[in-house]
């Protein structure tokens, strides 16, 4: 089973020519609600697009915005640990997403900022616990040594960026960054290949957009190349990829098939609007997985030429 601890949000979208530069106003085409939230998603994608028995510890206000959310992650078979605050809100974001499938994203966190170090559920039967930075940095730490001590792998998608401490760093099984995320953990300006070469943790998997992903563990790499798709809106594919990637090493599975799992349904995510919403089912991901071959060889080596790992 996986238990992911993390952040539930109500995300407001707005869909425009492209994103506003600041102090510009840009007219939208349209604007529709969407369940969301890094660990929400994360959790959606571990039970809907790779079939895992997954759980989430959340928190969400008493007010309206919680029913959509609370009814997404049943819908797609999570089971719930809600801590319900009286006195925050529940959490929102408002993102644009720009006709090239771009987006920008401001969080409100309101009752993320409640869960607490006392909130984790028992960890028994649990293999994995999967966490965001959308919830306090304290609360992620005490979460990460509760499992260690339980004998629980700590996976950490360290989004939104932000610096972390080396104590943390130090309770981490797999982290997973994007570019930007990995050049501020690390506190290094160079090639992916020399910010890995900084991070003392077991295994890190590095996102890259078009170009695909890459791991190291111990001194060894993988990289994995993108499946070719048609983008509409990228929200949620990172998160779409890191809940599929902890279900598949949570079933044992190599962490090569993993990476290819998480990049196949990650691909997918991108393909329709909204974050939960767009998370594929087990089946779409089997089917792009069965028909594609995405990883040749000469993709491999373009993947690791621009990580610096060639």
């Amino acid at each position: 089973m996986i238990l992911v601890a993390g952040s539930a949000n109500l995300d407001f979208v707005v869909t425009a020519p492209h994103i506003p530069a600041p102090g510009e106003t840009v007219l939208g085409h349209a604007f529709r609600t969407y369940p969301g939230g890094k660990g929400a998603n994360q959790a959606v994608a571990c039970a809907r697009a790779a079939g895992a028995p997954t759980h989430m510890l959340l928190a969400l206000g008493d007010d309206p915005f919680a029913q959509p959310l609370e009814a997404s992650l049943r819908d797609a078979g999570v089971q719930l640990h809600i801590v319900r605050s009286t006195r925050h809100a529940t959490g929102t974001a408002f993102i644009c997403v720009s006709d090239d499938a771009e987006n920008a994203i401001t969080v409100a966190p309101g009752a993320n900022q409640a869960l607490a170090a006392a909130d984790l559920p028992p960890l028994g039967g649990f293999s994995h616990l999967l966490m965001q930075l959308e919830t306090p940095l304290a609360t992620v730490t005490a979460y990460a040594k509760q499992a260690r001590a339980a004998g629980v792998q700590v996976v950490l998608n360290a989004a939104p960026a932000q610096p972390l401490p080396p104590a943390l760093l130090t309770l981490v099984d797999v982290l997973v960054v994007n570019q930007g995320e990995l050049a501020l953990v690390a506190d290094c300006q160079g090639s992916v290949a020399q910010c890995l070469d900084r991070l003392q943790v077991p295994a890190v998997v590095v996102t890259l957009g078009s170009h695909g992903c890459c791991a190291r563990v111990g001194p060894q790499t993988l990289v994995q190349a993108a499946f070719a798709v048609t983008p509409v809106d990228t929200t949620g594919a990172g998160d779409t990829f890191c809940g599929v990637l902890v279900a598949a090493l949570g079933r044992g599975d190599s962490l090569a098939m993993a990476l290819r799992q998480a990049s196949a349904a990650g691909a997918l995510a991108c393909t329709h609007a909204g974050a939960q919403s767009s998370i594929p089912t087990q089946a779409e991901v089997a089917e792009l997985l069965a028909t594609s071959r995405e990883n040749t060889p000469s993709r491999q080596a373009d993947v690791r030429r621009f990580c610096g790992l060639a």
